[in-house]
């Protein structure tokens, strides 16, 4: 059964932590070279593999004792909200896309970017710990992957006006103080 309340906590920390993330910033310059729809249909497919494996891993880390799991995602948790705490602006690497616009070579161009760019990505991380902090697998990657899927929409599509109306730097805040809390709180419960 699906927890409602877990897949939107899962999708609004995982969509903050990803949308002042470079993969958005891809994600637009693909989407304003090619046709959107086969743009997203390989990044959505990629980011699908990322969260499978987010889950899996999380899942695994559901076997250790309870006070030693909470005690271990919680300073993941914190380590993550550190990170987005001090990341400063990053210059965009050149996206690469491919002269052909078929659908396999556009779709195909935007799986393999996000496949390689995401891999071991904060929210990557972030899943497997929400995985591991829920042991809800499903309700988990249900939240993540609609997370990843929007953000890549929104860069998709509307990245450059998004950009423009709210600042990443807040964003980045805000996922921060999210991370923040469920770190802290997740230590409380190891201690408790």
């Amino acid at each position: 059964m699906i927890s409602i309340s877990v897949t939107a906590l899962v999708f609004g920390v995982v969509f903050l932590a990803e949308l002042p993330d470079k993969t958005a910033l891809a994600g637009l310059v693909l989407g304003t070279r090619y046709r959107a729809s086969y743009v997203f249909v390989g990044v959505a497919a990629a980011f699908a593999v990322h969260v499978v494996l987010a889950v899996a891993a999380g899942s695994v880390l559901t076997l250790l004792p309870q006070q030693l799991l909470h005690a271990l995602t919680g300073v993941l948790f914190l380590g993550g909200a550190a990170v987005l705490l001090m990341k400063k602006g990053e210059d965009e690497e050149e996206v690469r896309a491919p002269k052909n616009q078929s659908f396999w070579r556009v779709s195909g161009a935007g799986f393999m970017l996000i496949l390689i760019a995401e891999f071991g990505d904060l929210t990557q991380i972030m899943t497997a710990n929400l995985a591991a902090r829920y042991d809800d697998p499903l309700s988990v990657g249900l939240g993540a992957v609609l997370a990843l899927w929007a953000v890549a929409g929104l860069g998709i599509v509307g990245g450059k006006a998004l950009m423009k109306r709210v600042p990443l730097a807040l964003i980045t805040k805000i996922a921060a103080v999210l991370m923040l809390g469920l770190g802290l709180w997740s230590l409380y419960e190891a201690i408790a």
